[in-house]
């Protein structure tokens, strides 16, 4: 791999107190003209001034000392550093110290990049294509909308005037507050925006195109509004309704209010991300803003409810208080990802969502960072480039695990507390993790920094070993931890540890944490009181330390009762399938024993607990299909799904939830995938009827019923994909769509990003969905020979920004090769026995 260019943040001798920024799109040529007036001081005397700038030119600039007491100086020249996307104003003579007004005069492109200041495409209306000129500056881009200092601890007041047609919507962070025709050209206007709190550059953003809103005031006096494409203003409601609930509750939350007079959440059709959380304004893909009353499901309201929760949280924890560097922006995402769901449980506790988060985040995150190309939660990033690559579940999925983790070990009332003064002390400023860790310290008086340390600053985690013996009416336990590694137990030198807070229950009380402890150490032995031989014992109870647990057999034996009867709380029923399931890949147990547990979850009605166990056995599907007994798998799958689908049916019945669609929609999705006849043909009559106009299929109902009828996709799927119609973010679901359907999917979406790469990598420059295609197109190959053939192709094809990523996929080849190598003749021995044929 190339050498890493070393980086040199900007010099610290000039720095902006506020940008005056004029900016003038043409949304026919998509360019834009720019002006800058930056008041900035000069720390010391220099005759040059260094600025971030990317793909922009400077007709010219000077520099005015403050109350005229020098000339306005011209600069000579302008210098580019490309490579450093820098650019160096030379001057005649030295500026001297104090204030002064830096002015800029520029142009730059409306790229289509989906970076900086770019053009977005939408059909009006009647069909007519047309263009919005719209921002994403995160991390490192408003450098290509204006010159500008874009480091994140180098805050200013910004004030803003766009110049766009008088028929179109201007948007920016602050409120208008003058909008008056333009002298030179009557079509279009001048419209100013009230001068922003100090806040970083990555935060600033503009809007301008064609929406219709809806709006409403939140109980605190803040006006929201949802900003939607022209005629769809209803699909606004829901994240209204989400954003107008939130606002009060992190404000009770944090007891600091939110300190901006508006808040606009704007649905934009081309956006890299899910949604970016700018100040007072936040852009959002369509998908994770817009609900249609009419046609979206359950599982797409609670995507736009979590997203809508996660960028308000970062209004305060981000936006308010930031980051000091890069480094610590997994505190940043981890913080609001995990509080995302805290406040989507207070908006809507029947989504049970806190065992949705074990689901989606945690187990995730447990997944990466067993591979041996894990990173540590806190990398410490120098050239800004390096921020694409740290963009990945472990910044957000783990990140948001050990603080859900330190906030059950601190308790709700001191973290809150702790939480309130770090926003007091540091407001309008910059933090770093230790700062936070201090205030929590205070707050709680327990070692956070120490405990946190061993988290954040070292990669990987434990996997805690259970054994316990019975001695009169005390049970001992011997607890002890090593690192866990996805290919087995570690067995190198100087084993890491972590301190690692360890609670647990008894069948007593499931639901009640009985002891708590602090693992310092390699192992130790806890005494539980009064407790019967009869009564099990379970570790982690909440599923919420960041830890893989081996139980000795008899354990685990004892705690299968709970599964079957449900005593045991549902998130922990999917913790221990998941931790068993997570043993086997890594060899340290038969797979045969994780589909024997499985079987014991004939009587789940828990939606999450299935969506696991279907994720679960969606993964050994995959690697089955290298087999010549993958349909004994599918056997299997419909075996185990086939009670609860007869028990859900197809319709809905009077009275149910959020969480029966969420299950039916993921049962009969299981069975159709799995081949299971009766499924099959009621779904492909279902499509008929809705393809006809018959019977329409009801929101909740369709991804099941075209996952199972379009199950056989192939290449021509793929080489639509590349058409201009389709959304260059949307290609990559499809690719990975493909890739996840077959194992002739798999082949023939990796053969498409070969061939294909030079327009793929161009069109994704870089950028996280780089990376998410990679890793979808190959991380199903279970043979070694790919896994060459994967790290010779990316040796060849740079793409930096997915360098991690290439290596966890190769990683992931090798482990599932290996897997197969040693448990596939067992697990065929056992799916056929299940079936009582002769072996």
């Amino acid at each position: 791999m190339p050498e890493r260019r070393p980086f040199i943040r900007l010099p610290t001798d000039v720095y902006p107190v506020n940008y005056g920024l004029c900016l003038k799109p043409d949304l026919i040529d998509f360019t834009f003209e720019g002006k800058l007036e930056a008041v900035v001081e000069v720390i010391q005397a220099t005759n040059q001034i260094v600025m971030n700038c990317a793909d922009i030119d400077i007709i010219t600039a000077s520099f005015a000392p403050e109350g005229g007491e020098g000339e306005e100086i011209n600069a000579t020249g302008f210098n580019y550093q490309n490579e450093d996307e820098k650019v160096t104003l030379s001057f005649p003579s030295a500026l001297q110290k104090g204030s002064g007004t830096l002015k800029i005069d520029f142009v730059g492109e409306l790229n289509d990049k989906m970076k900086g200041f770019y053009r977005s495409k939408y059909a009006s209306p009647a069909g007519e294509i047309r263009y919005a000129a719209v921002t994403q500056f995160e991390a490192t881009d408003a450098r290509r909308a204006f010159p500008c200092w874009d480091e994140p601890a180098i805050k200013a007041t910004f004030d803003i005037i766009l110049i766009v047609p008088k028929d179109r919507v201007a948007l920016s962070n602050m409120n208008v507050i003058d909008r008056k025709p333009y002298p030179d050209d009557d079509s279009l206007v001048e419209v100013k925006f009230a001068t922003t709190p100090i806040m970083s550059t990555y935060l600033v953003a503009f809007v301008i195109g064609e929406y219709d809103f809806v709006e409403s005031q939140s109980a605190d006096g803040v006006t929201v509004r949802v900003y939607t494409p022209m005629g769809k203003a209803e699909q606004g409601k829901f994240a209204l309704e989400v954003a107008t609930k939130t606002l009060p509750f992190y404000k009770d939350y944090f007891s600091v209010p939110y300190p901006l007079p508006k808040i606009d959440l704007i649905a934009i059709a081309d956006f890299a991300a899910g949604a970016m959380e700018n100040w007072g304004l936040v852009t959002y893909r369509e998908t994770a803003l817009l609900i249609d009353p009419k046609n979206s499901c359950s599982s797409s309201r609670q995507w736009v409810a979590l997203v809508v929760g996660h960028e308000l949280a970062h209004q305060w924890f981000g936006n308010l208080v930031t980051m000091e560097w890069w480094t610590h922006l997994w505190l940043n995402e981890g913080f609001a990802s995990w509080i995302e769901y805290l406040c989507v449980d207070h908006c809507f506790p029947e989504y049970d969502i806190w065992t949705q988060f074990v689901s989606a985040d945690y187990t995730r995150a447990l997944d990466l960072d067993a591979l041996d190309n894990s990173h540590p939660i806190e990398v410490n990033v120098g050239h800004p480039s390096e921020v694409d690559e740290i963009f990945d579940a472990i910044s957000y999925s783990k990140g948001a695990s050990v603080i859900r983790m330190l906030h059950n070990y601190i308790g709700d009332e001191d973290f809150r507390k702790g939480m309130n003064a770090y926003l007091l002390k540091f407001q309008h400023k910059n933090a770093s993790t230790e700062d936070l860790w201090y205030c929590l310290e205070q707050a709680s008086g327990k070692p956070i920094a120490a405990v946190m340390g061993s988290w954040t600053k070292q990669m990987g985690f434990p996997i805690i070993e259970v054994d316990q013996e019975q001695q009169g009416n005390d049970r001992i336990l011997k607890i002890s931890q090593k690192k866990f590694c996805a290919s087995g137990p570690y067995n190198g030198e100087d084993c890491p540890s972590w301190m690692v807070p360890i609670s647990i229950c008894t069948s007593e009380d499931p639901s009640c944490t009985k002891l708590e402890v602090l693992l310092e150490i390699p192992e130790t032995t806890i005494t539980i009181h009064n407790i019967q031989p009869d009564q099990w014992v379970k570790i982690n109870p909440g599923t919420v330390g960041f830890y893989r647990i081996q139980y000795s057999s008899s354990m685990l034996e004892s705690l299968l009762p709970g599964i079957r009867d449900l005593t045991l709380l549902p998130v922990d029923r999917l913790g221990l399938q998941n931790d068993l399931f997570s043993l086997s890949r890594a060899g340290m147990i038969s797979t045969v024993e994780v589909l024997k547990l499985m079987e014991a979850f004939v009587n789940e009605p828990n939606y999450t607990v299935w969506s696991d166990l279907s994720c679960n056995l969606g993964v050994l599907s995959s690697l089955l299909s290298h087999t010549d007994f993958h349909e004994e798998i599918q056997e299997f799958i419909r075996d185990l799904f086939t009670p609860i689908g007869l028990k859900l049916g197809w319709d809905s019945n009077q009275g149910e939830g959020h969480l029966d669609a969420l299950l039916r929609g993921l049962v009969l999705g299981k069975l159709g995938k799995a081949g299971h006849k009766p499924t099959l043909d009621e779904a492909r009559r279902r499509f008929k009827d809705h393809v006809e106009g018959k019977q329409i299929l009801s929101a909740d109902l369709r991804s099941p019923v075209y996952l199972t009828v379009l199950k056989h996709g192939d290449s021509a799927t793929l080489d639509t994909m590349l058409k201009e119609e389709v959304r260059p973010q949307d290609t990559v679901s499809v690719i990975g769509g493909v890739a996840g359907s077959s194992k002739h999917g798999r082949k023939a979406a990796w053969k498409f990003v070969k061939d294909n790469w030079q327009e793929l990598h161009n069109r994704y420059q870089g950028g996280f969905l780089i990376s998410r295609l990679i890793k979808l197109s190959v991380d199903g190959f279970a043979i070694d020979k790919i896994a060459a053939e994967v790290k010779s192709f990316f040796e060849s094809h740079h793409a930096p920004a997915a360098e991690r990523t290439v290596q966890q996929c190769c990683e992931n080849i090798l482990l599932n090769a290996a897997w197969l190598k040693r448990d596939a003749d067992d697990i065929h021995q056992y799916l056929l026995q299940r079936k009582g044929a002769p072996v």
